[in-house]
């Protein structure tokens, strides 16, 4: 396969799964907003600020020196031409990709992002709360089109490259949201474990489409510190941290197998799964929870880089 071709499935992969976490950020945010509002005890502002701090786009947001309102953030994060991370650029992105690599992925697939393009491409604003929640719906039901025809595709190449970016996005995106809540995310004079503090542990779990999951796992009332152990440790959830790891060394395998190309970046994704062996919650939080994300999402962008250099990336 040509390198540039690989390049693109790689990105499809990310761009995609970059849309979808927005998405549900979104709808997530919306619902917290909402619940935040009605209790009064807490500032509205500090959730959309959140939100935006999650997608690294609070800088890029305040640069427009906009006023920071539930439906500005919403048209920033969802419909911005100008933001380059919001969910229209982000399948605009995935669709250019799609049409550069047409011949090496399947109709089915190819259709999922198209109808994502074209249920964006058109809308120039969100609306009220109903009619908002109603188009993140249908974007949420497109990028799931894509990742069900995905999950039907040969094993192959091509399918090994979008799934390998899909896998190092969704990584990246569970440690940042992870991140802001815990450093960032409770306003200040709010107690940790009080009502606003399980709203926003609950918000992550419904972003992250795990909120049946921790039910099942635990079987009591949410806590912070088994949230964090369900998506930093927990490999039979697969938006956990050490999940993403282990799909990381897998699918290198397969490419490395396959092309006859083994190199930095299988050793960086072997090293960075063997960190969770014998990993304790305990110990994370005892060295710093921040600390641990940080480090495991500078990791994770070396492992990009590495990817890129490895399989010669256009």
């Amino acid at each position: 396969m040509l390198s540039r071709t690989a390049s693109n499935l790689y990105w499809i992969g990310r761009f995609m799964e970059r849309a979808e976490f927005t998405t549900r950020l979104l709808e997530a945010t919306i619902r917290l907003s909402a619940l935040t509002r009605a209790s009064g005890n807490a500032s509205e502002h500090s959730v959309w600020q959140g939100a935006l701090a999650v997608v690294g786009a609070a800088e890029s947001f305040a640069e427009k020196h906009e006023a920071l309102t539930p439906s500005a953030v919403n048209r920033y994060l969802a419909l911005a031409e100008e933001n380059r991370n919001s969910v229209r650029s982000c399948i605009f992105a995935a669709r250019d990709n799609a049409r550069a690599a047409r011949a090496a992925i399947t109709r089915e697939a190819w259709e999922a992002i198209n109808r994502a393009y074209l249920d964006i491409r058109s809308r120039s604003g969100l609306g009220g709360i109903q009619a908002t929640m109603a188009f993140l719906e249908t974007l949420t039901a497109d990028t799931r089109g894509f990742e069900g025809a995905l999950s039907r595709m040969l094993r192959s190449e091509a399918y090994w490259f979008m799934q390998l970016g899909s896998v190092i996005e969704r990584g990246d995106n569970t440690a940042r949201l992870l991140d802001v809540k815990y450093y960032l995310l409770l306003p200040e004079g709010e107690h940790v474990g009080g009502t606003l503090d399980r709203e926003q542990w609950t918000t992550i779990l419904h972003t992250v489409s795990a909120r049946n999951a921790y039910r099942l796992l635990y079987r009591e009332a949410l806590k912070p510190w088994l949230v964090a152990d369900l998506l930093i440790l927990r490999r039979e959830m697969p938006r956990s941290l050490a999940a993403c790891a282990r799909e990381t060394v897998e699918l290198m395998t397969e490419l490395s197998s396959n092309s006859g190309r083994q190199g930095e970046a299988d050793r960086m994704a072997r090293k960075r799964l063997s960190q969770f062996d014998g990993l304790e919650i305990n110990r994370i939080f005892q060295s710093g929870l921040h600390e641990f994300l940080r480090r495991f999402i500078s990791e994770n962008v070396a492992q990009d880089q590495t990817i890129a250099q490895q399989f010669r990336f256009s």
